[in-house]
């Protein structure tokens, strides 16, 4: 089963997804949504349809290790997406794909200035770098957490 890896924002989302032997990152997009109903709509229906078993919500402490406004902001969405899983899944049906589905907090911190080096040494700038960065977020918080996994 795969592991997807969420960098959610205010105005997009980043995501990645791993591949089957959890070793790659696999695909990544962005979620162009201010609407937090929709944008956990998105990523469930993705988790089911790529067969997610795991999805990790970038949480972005602070350098001391405290969680500020942000962090929280990605707790609340977490804790949102669980209950929407809850909420939709039978519990008297064991094939429901939603029911194994877990979700959790993964310390992001400085995953976003990673992204941006990233994009300077590609030469990705303007439009180009704004459409990408959150999906090279997802990326590395992914890779954070399949290194974890070795």
């Amino acid at each position: 089963m795969r592991i997807m890896a969420i960098d959610y924002g205010d105005a997009r989302t980043g995501v990645a997804v791993s591949d089957m032997t959890r070793s790659l990152v696999g695909d990544t997009w962005v979620i162009h949504s201010r609407k937090e109903n929709e944008i956990i709509d998105e990523i469930i229906k993705e988790a089911q349809k790529r067969n997610v078993s795991s999805i990790v919500v970038g949480y972005p402490k602070n350098m001391d290790g405290t969680a500020g406004p942000r962090a929280e902001k990605c707790k609340n969405f977490a804790e949102a997406i669980k209950t929407r899983i809850a909420d939709s899944s039978d519990p008297a049906d064991s094939s429901d794909p939603a029911n194994p589905l877990d979700v959790t907090l993964w310390d992001e911190r400085l995953t976003t200035v990673s992204a941006h080096r990233i994009l300077n040494e590609t030469g990705t700038f303007g439009k180009k770098r704004k459409k990408s960065i959150d999906a090279v977020s997802a990326s590395l918080i992914l890779e954070s957490r399949l290194g974890s996994l070795k």
